[in-house]
């Protein structure tokens, strides 16, 4: 029952199942045996016996110039008649120009080929670029090897799109140079840029101000010839960086932009001048040749070549015969002594002027003074103390006095504290008195007034410009106070009282109002205790529905007070009893 190949070379391109029916017969086969059949299905399995083909042996594809690096292009995809792993394959550039340009990668699901841009495309320089495209299979069966190459390739044409593309800069050199004495409108350089696309449209140029706010530099729009704005100064910046921006002429939109390094060089624009206003002493005893000061410059220049500065006294010191200058050649000079000894009281400072001059071109030179102090000095030379100041303190405060020092200071500081809070104190107490109810003090004073015939103390008018002493009469209004009838107003000793009358013209509303919040205020603290006062206003307030309780606005004419003990009280009351004293008298004879 073995089953096997009738033909060589089975195809399973071409079919990849079989299904043949197998009879078993006993008897050996003779006439009369019994016999039992069954289909079996052959499965025919995949060899990588079929190379890949591209369907098409060429392909177009189209992209803009301005397409950046790593864009797809297209895919590309070649056949394989094979099943599962055999069709693997891997793609690749064949030639030169290809592999410059362009790269092709598999896609690993779906077997395709991914050309991408490799490098930047431009219309300008190619428009059309051709690429080999050659696919192979991954597992190779060696087997079959000499079935031929299992591989096979396409040619992909791709056409560069054109694009309109800013102005380039030509050349990219971004450095110019420019000396600092050069003058307004001195050209720096020329910057030059293209326009790359077929029309070579004009371009214009313009300088970033935002890189160049203060307008030190200038541009010719047409030529782009840099120029300087403003006087230069390499003491100040030594290097400015700018930007360039070049633009289609039509097109402003179109701009390309360049960044510019302009240095600055240098020119000898500054004299030397001495590092610092330099002061040295020389002590009283001091000996011919003694090195006092030594003396350097600075300058703001840097030529190429290095500084080199030369010493000398100024011309006006040339009769000097106290000091001397020795120039040491290492851009420093030296100042010794000339004399034997020197006296403070004679002189006790010497101005020495010095003259320094560089090494150009132009040399320039500046002088500058050096003071000299005569000081006194101990016998190691080291110097205690000048006529003016003293040169060098070395007193040191030891450790007891410093702690005595700190002691007194912190002293000084507690006392300070003390009296602060003793005023403070003081201050509280003071307005917390103030503070208190002024109705619970009695103040009596010993000054016995004049009473009413004293005229002379003061200005009468001025109370009768505020109360009416006049008496209302009884009756017609007649006689004095003793012929009251029987029908006399029971008002009238109130208003023979001084009534104050109020002016319709004055206006009392902010007493009102002070008057009614302290009310209010009184009415609301319940820790105020209830005084009792009397205290007259200057404003009539409204009608109250309870009539008065005061006995001095009482209606009724029987009072019980007796007012004859004024009678005692000596001449100066004597008016004042007659009329209440009288007035009591009166009222006892008319009762009875």
């Amino acid at each position: 029952g073995v089953i096997r190949t009738a033909v060589a070379d089975l195809d399973r391109e071409t079919q990849d199942r079989y299904e043949v029916v197998i009879r078993a017969t006993d008897m050996a086969g003779q006439l009369g045996g019994l016999s039992g059949s069954t289909t079996v299905t052959i499965v025919v399995t995949d060899v990588n016996d079929n190379p890949p083909r591209f369907p098409q042996k060429m392909y177009q594809f189209s992209i803009v110039e301005t397409a950046p690096v790593g864009t797809a292009i297209g895919r590309v995809k070649a056949e394989d008649s094979d099943v599962g792993e055999n069709t693997d394959m891997t793609y690749q550039v064949k030639d030169e120009e290809g592999v410059e340009m362009f790269k092709v990668t598999t896609d690993s699901n779906t077997q395709e080929a991914v050309i991408t841009v490799q490098k930047p495309l431009d219309y300008e320089s190619k428009k059309v670029h051709t690429v080999v495209v050659e696919a192979l299979n991954k597992f190779v069966d060696p087997r079959f090897v000499d079935l031929g190459t299992f591989r096979d390739q396409t040619i992909v044409r791709v056409s560069v799109l054109d694009v309109d593309e800013p102005p380039e800069f030509r050349p990219p050199s971004n450095l110019m140079e420019v000396q600092e004495d050069a003058h307004v409108g001195s050209v720096v350089g020329v910057v030059t840029a293209l326009d790359p696309d077929t029309a070579n449209h004009p371009v214009r140029y313009a300088i970033d101000r935002s890189t160049d706010a203060e307008r030190i530099f200038d541009i010719d729009a047409k030529t782009g010839a840099i120029v300087t704005g403003k006087v230069l100064d390499r003491e100040t910046a030594g290097w400015h960086n700018i930007t360039v921006l070049a633009m289609e002429a039509d097109n402003h939109s179109q701009v390309s932009r360049a960044s510019l390094r302009i240095r600055i060089l240098d020119v000898n624009d500054n004299p030397p001048e001495l590092a610092t206003p330099y002061e040295a002493a020389v002590c009283e005893d001091a000996k011919p040749g003694q090195l006092i000061q030594t003396i350097s410059v600075v300058d703001r220049d840097e030529p190429q070549s290095g500084h080199r500065f030369y010493f000398t006294l100024a011309p006006e010191a040339t009769n000097n015969h106290h000091f001397s200058l020795l120039d040491i050649q290492d851009n420093t000079a030296a100042v010794h002594t000339q004399r034997v000894g020197f006296n403070r009281q004679e002189q006790d400072v010497y101005l020495l002027p010095i003259l320094v001059v560089d090494s150009g071109p132009p040399a320039l030179s500046s002088t500058g003074t050096l003071t000299i102090r005569v000081c006194g000095c101990d016998s190691s030379g080291a110097i205690q103390s000048c006529n003016s100041t003293a040169y060098v303190v070395s007193a040191t405060l030891s450790p007891g006095a410093l702690i005595a020092l700190l002691v007194c200071v912190l002293i000084l500081v507690v006392l300070v504290l003390l009296i602060l809070t003793l005023k403070r104190h003081h201050k509280s107490h003071l307005t917390s008195e103030d503070d208190e109810d002024m109705r619970d003090n009695v103040i009596k004073y010993n000054d016995e007034g004049g009473g009413e015939q004293d005229t002379e103390a003061y200005d009468m008018s001025a109370l009768r410009s505020l109360y009416d002493f006049s008496e209302i009469k009884a009756g017609d209004g007649g006689g004095g106070p003793g012929e009251g009838g029987p029908g006399r107003n029971p008002a009238s000793e109130l208003h023979a009282l001084p009534q104050w009358v109020q002016s319709p013209d004055l206006d009392f509303s902010v007493f009102r109002d002070y008057i009614c919040r302290k009310v209010e205020q009184a009415d609301e603290d319940l820790s105020v205790p209830p005084y009792d006062s009397f205290q007259t206003y200057a404003f009539e307030g409204s009608d109250s529905p309870v009539p008065s309780l005061s006995s001095i606005n009482t209606w009724s004419s029987g009072s019980e007070q007796d007012f004859s003990y004024l009678g005692g009280w000596g001449p100066r009351f004597r008016q004042l009893a007659a009329l209440y004293a009288g007035r009591r008298g009166e009222e006892d004879s008319e009762e009875s």
